[in-house]
């Protein structure tokens, strides 16, 4: 379910939908793919998956499976995969036979499936599947239940209202399963759970009927297809029980956690405890530790321990639970699940923000925890509303996203590229390079020394800790440019400059030997390994050998044409000793592969153009060679290589910058990356086979070099034209995320690009009558501002009663500061006052930037809020939000949207324009009505989208006389609950239900004025997870002269409630035709986990219709096509037609293809 204001205020924003029908003369041609994959974990489960002694942590994250090994190094990572489908139900079991656990998963649209490692070729094998959809029945309102019994004989799942499916499990039938339904005495059982030590399957449930909750029994008849009674009579439970957790032999029986009691029940023995500290909040979820230890967690955070105290029957192997016991541990993230691993490392999944590995100690900490946090995994979901925006004007934006939810609530800064954190910095002006170095007597391994090369000169820096200070080595030349300086074999330091080659002794820091080119001209570049150096001198290459005390040129040769850059990189695992040598020429602009050490041509590699190479490297990624050649306006060219005879593969060229790049290796995290400095500095990296460009979130690096130094672990000294800054690199992804805690819940935001701040609604909960010794709320954003105003209860507000103040929800305007976050003000909202929307904008003739922000009065007696309010606040000094003018409405202002200097509002049913007047005051001009709850609010030019709650699209126009008129409106979607809205242009509109996206268009070619007023659809697609905000933008920057995107237009960005970011284009019909096709191809020959068909997964479907996809490419599947081997992607292309230059129709290029599909990748 979707996360998002009460349901007193927001309609619930993910339900079912009616297909819709499409005008066969409509086209759409829309594509959507993934740009950051689902990171909120609904389930986790632990065991021997991969290998009868691997421990195994399996994660659903979405629709997506998680595989990893649990190592004494941390979580090492087996299998991501993408599933079919949104897994809703996970769970491992063992049958009688099988050497490991097997994986039963079951999706949200019934889809079920058991599934094995094959360790020989690393993937999962799908050993059973089916469907076990009914064609009627009302879907259970509670979550999906479903289970493996003990003996592994059936699958038990709830999915439907007085209805217990039971699917007999038959592994490696080749045969979907077949499922049958027996009739349950209740409509809804709350949770359901296998009983051990049973002659057939026995089931314990819980089920809630009018007088209370009751625990109940029943076997599962296999051959009958019936349920027959069980070990124990129907029993009352604690009125809010909501879990059931099944004891293993030899106690057996099972626990019920409800609000103020935990209970042991068995057919002989019954036990029950009501400790205080459950009452604190509801237990959301249970794990076992082992047969008598259980860990529970709550929804604000907390670890708690159940221990099931039990002693063994005299001549018995059973034994009797004699009692229990609560301890709590601590806090964690807020739970969803809970895994335990091994050693007292617990795995908390979570939903509603970062999962967590944790330790449980024996003993406690100082502040009384028994938990400490290993290791936080970031999430972004749920995704509640989001900004995209380009604070640095450098043409790259930026999600703000509003994420998570009560203490785990943060706003996250997400931005395509890499973060380099800050230790350091120095300034220095015209660097022309830096190295570092090990210096000195018992620096075998750490570096202590940065040597820094001026035009002329060089300049040595010695690190002592943090503290940075100048100092000479006695053998290096410091009145010549350094064009190499590095640690070389036998302890030996290397300087290369514009005259020599100087060798160094690493403990007396004194000149041992230095060699000269023997025409007495300057050096003009060289490259350096550790035992090897080329350089050259003009058109003359030099390969001298390196040794304890003394330097041999083995070999020189003179090129046609003058040397522009070198490299002498050796390619393999541990290797000192290059075989290759690559060349980069002025002139003939081309690259030169050099056999060692003869230094032999063999391969020559015209780059086109008349730009020359100035930086080269030849470098290998997960095993595979590569050769890089960076030229002078920014682009790279690179090929694959091969190590043993140079030969280059096809080459292909990415726009990187505008100024000359310089290519330098690194490693982080032990796999080789290389850095691009330029004006917008890359770092390429490799995953799944395939060269990734990250960008770095640096506005320029002119050159830079590794350093791992006492004070600097695993860092990178980088310069640029006035700044040396030491720092370290987050972690190598497509996607930076920064975040910054807020302690409580954000709802919406908006960016002011005048005054500099965000404006953030936030909503934490207060306990004004918390009783002595519970848990008191942590502090959270709004609390610890300092400068905060509190908002007078408005008049008419007085006498509304707001019942009960046991838990009050205190809504809260936060301003940050759009760089540093920093919380300037907080603008706190009276009782019951739930900031509902926001926007940003200038009014009227009025040049001041206000912030307008929506708000409704909540009672729990009210169907609806009958009293809201528009507040318009000024930023003064950009620090302070001042109240300048306010309306009260009756009912809830669900939108705030500027429209054309105007502002318009929607307020319960209407839909109002407001005109700003020159005493700064709000007036009503036109309201339009005919709406049930109009949710969302959309504008471009004069025209207004609305989206109702039931009735989908509505489309007004605003016209100066008449007001607001609708012209056009949406009826093949009735009803629909939409979760969120964008207008695509002025005549296409995009809607999500909470699983489908969907995009209608307005009718222009209508022949009559009656088709006119109702839309097309043309496009629909199931994404599987739910939406709740579109924004226009797109998160990879676009370099001028690079090559035109396919996508016509900016994109759309949207956020989900499990922290996925995907992005929607707009093709040409062209490039849509021939992705269709290919994707028609590559759902045919894609191998899927479960057996689950690529277009039943991506169909329009409602409980009673299911209509196909259309309109949309799935670039989840189509940019899989270059993961394949170049046999598989010749065999896909093959019958896909398209037209050449004379109009023929041919066979598609791979080539054509594979370019296609990359430059959508870059889009993400």
């Amino acid at each position: 379910s979707c996360i998002y204001n009460s349901p007193k205020i927001e309609a619930v924003r993910s339900t079912s939908c009616a297909a819709l029908p499409s005008s066969p003369s409509s086209m759409s041609c829309n594509y959507i793919v993934t740009a950051y994959r689902p990171t909120a974990v609904n389930a986790a489960v632990t065991g021997n998956f991969t290998g009868p002694s691997d421990l195994n942590l399996i994660q659903a994250k979405g629709n997506c499976l998680v595989v990893n090994q649990v190592t004494p190094e941390g979580l090492k990572p087996v299998v991501d995969v993408n599933i079919y489908g949104r897994i809703t139900i996970m769970q491992l079991f063992r049958p009688k036979g099988e050497a490991k656990d097997l994986l039963f998963f079951m999706t949200a649209r019934y889809h079920l499936a058991v599934l094995s490692y094959d360790s020989a070729t690393g993937d999962l094998t799908t050993r059973a599947y089916g469907d076990v959809k009914d064609r009627v029945g009302r879907p259970t309102e509670g979550r999906q239940i479903g289970l493996v019994d003990p003996d592994c004989k059936v699958i038990a799942l709830h999915l439907y209202a007085g209805l217990l499916k039971v699917v007999p499990l038959e592994l490696d039938s080749g045969q979907e399963l077949k499922a049958f339904n027996i009739r349950l005495e209740d409509l809804y059982a709350i949770d359901i759970e296998f009983l051990h030590g049973t002659d057939s399957p026995t089931i314990a449930y819980l089920a809630e009927e009018p007088t209370g909750r009751f625990l109940k029994s029943a076997s599962i008849s296999v051959r009958d297809k019936e349920l027959v009674k069980g070990p124990w009579k129907p029993t009352t439970v604690d009125p809010q029980a909501s879990l059931v957790q099944s004891l293993p032999l030899p106690c057996g029986g099972v626990i019920v956690v409800g609000y103020e009691t935990i209970s042991y029940f068995s057919r002989e023995v019954q036990h029950a405890i009501d400790p205080p500290t459950i009452r604190d909040s509801i237990i959301s979820c249970i794990g076992r530790v082992d047969g008598s230890r259980f860990l529970l967690g709550d929804a604000n955070g907390r670890l708690l321990m159940l221990f099931v105290e039990a002693e063994e029957k005299m001549d018995s192997e059973e034994a009797s639970v004699t009692g229990m016991r609560l301890e709590v541990l601590g806090e964690s993230a807020a739970p969803s699940c809970l895994a335990y691993l091994d050693n007292g490392v617990v795995f908390v999944g979570s939903v509603l923000g970062d999962s967590q590995l944790v330790k449980l100690s024996a003993t406690a900490d100082d502040s009384g925890s028994f938990v400490q946090v290993m290791e936080s995994f970031t999430s972004i979901g749920p995704i509640i509303d989001m900004c995209v925006v380009d604070l640095d004007k450098q043409g790259q934006d930026l999600i703000v996203s509003c994420s998570g939810h009560g203490r785990d609530g943060s706003l996250r800064v997400i931005r395509s590229g890499i973060g380099i954190n800050e230790a350091a910095s120095i300034d220095l002006q015209g660097i022309k390079g830096i190295w570092s170095l090990r210096c000195g007597p018992g620096s075998d391994t750490l570096d202590n020394t940065l040597v820094v090369s001026f035009v002329g000169q060089t300049t040595v820096l010695s690190l002592h800790g943090e503290e940075v200070e100048e100092t000479d080595i006695l053998g290096l030349a410091s009145d010549q440019q350094t064009f190499f300086c590095g640690n070389v074999s036998s302890r030996r330091i290397l300087q290369i400059t514009s005259q020599a080659v100087r060798l160094i002794n690493n403990e007396t820091l004194e000149l041992i030997c230095k060699w000269h080119p023997p025409s007495g001209k300057n050096i003009s570049t060289a490259s350096c390994n550790s035992v090897q150096a080329v350089v050259a001198v003009g058109s003359e290459l030099h390969l001298l050998e390196i040794k304890q005390n003394q330097i041999d040129e083995i070999s020189h040769v003179v090129m046609e044409y003058e040397v522009a850059c070198v490299d002498i990189t050796p390619l393999g695992e541990g290797r000192e000793k290059a075989e290759l040598c690559a060349v980069g020429l002025w002139t003939e602009i081309s690259v030169r592969m050099l056999q060692l050490p003869g230094l032999t041509p063999t391969v020559t590699q015209l780059l086109g153009g008349d730009i020359i190479p100035r930086s080269i490297l030849m470098t290998s990624f997960s095993g595979t060679s590569y050769l890089l050649c960076a030229l002078g306006d920014g682009h790279l060219l690179y090929y694959q290589l091969d190590p043993d005879s140079g030969h280059l593969g096809a080459g292909k060229r990415v726009l990187l910058g505008t100024k000359p790049l310089v290519l330098k290796p690194f490693k982080s995290g032990g796999m080789t990356n290389v850095f691009a400095c330029s004006n917008h500095p890359t770092i390429i990296h490799c995953s799944n086979q395939k060269l990734l460009f990250s960008n770095v979130n640096l506005k320029e690096v002119n050159y830079l070099c590794p350093l791992n130094s006492e004070a600097f672990k695993e860092s990178l000294a980088l310069v640029d034209d006035n700044t040396l800054t030491i720092g370290s690199v987050d972690q190598i992804q497509m996607l930076h995320i920064q975040t910054i805690p807020l302690g409580e819940s954000p709802r919406r935001i908006a960016h002011q690009e005048s005054s500099h701040t965000f404006a953030v609604l936030t909503m934490r909960v207060e306990y004004p009558n918390r009783p002595p010794g519970s848990t008191a709320p942590s502090a959270s954003a709004s609390t610890m501002v300092t400068n905060t105003t509190v908002s007078p209860v408005p008049e008419g507000i007085h006498d509304m009663p707001l019942g009960s103040q046991d838990e009050v929800e205190v809504f809260s305007i936060l301003l940050l500061e759009e760089n540093t976050f920093e919380v300037l003000h907080a603008y706190q909202l009276g009782p019951r006052e739930y900031a509902v929307s926001i926007t940003s904008c200038c009014l009227g003739s009025d040049k001041t930037p206000y912030y307008v922000v929506g708000t409704a009065f909540v009672r729990p007696s009210d169907k609806e809020p009958i009293r809201g309010r528009i507040l318009v606040f000024q930023t003064l000094d950009s620090k302070v939000l001042t109240l300048v003018h306010e309306v009260m409405e009756n009912g809830s202002v669900y939108q705030v949207v500027p429209f054309n200097n105007k502002l318009i509002a929607s307020v319960n049913s209407k839909v109002s324009v407001y005109e700003w007047l020159e005493e700064k005051e709000l007036r009503e001009e036109c309201t339009f009505t005919n709406n049930i709850l109009s949710l969302f609010v959309k504008t471009k030019g004069d025209f207004i989208l609305v989206g109702d709650l039931m009735r989908s699209f509505k489309l007004l126009v605003y016209k100066q006389e008449q007001g607001l008129e609708e012209i056009a409106m949406d009826t093949t979607l009735n009803p629909i609950y939409l979760s969120a809205i964008e207008m695509i242009d002025d005549e296409n509109y995009i809607g999500a239900d909470g699983r489908h996206v969907f995009i209608c268009q307005k009718n222009s070619e209508a022949s009559t004025e009656a088709d006119l007023a109702f839309m097309l659809q043309p496009s629909r697609i199931n994404i599987g997870d739910n939406i709740n905000v579109f924004g226009r933008g797109s998160l990879v920057m676009e370099h001028p002269g690079s090559t035109p995107s396919p996508i016509q237009g900016k994109p759309l960005l949207y956020g989900t409630v499990h922290g996925a970011i995907g992005l929607i284009g707009q093709l040409n019909p062209d490039a849509f035709s021939l992705l269709m096709k290919l994707q028609n191809k590559m759902a045919s020959v894609i191998k899927t986990v479960g057996n689950i068909e690529h277009e039943v997964y991506r169909s329009f479907a409602t409980e009673h219709r299911t209509k196909m996809p259309e309109g949309f490419i799935d670039g989840d599947l189509v940019e899989r096509f270059l993961d394949l081997p170049q046999t598989q992607m010749e065999e896909v292309c093959k019958g896909i037609k398209t037209m050449d230059a004379q109009g023929s129709e041919v066979d598609v290029p791979v080539e054509d293809v594979i370019k296609l599909i990359e430059d959508l990748s870059r889009l993400h």
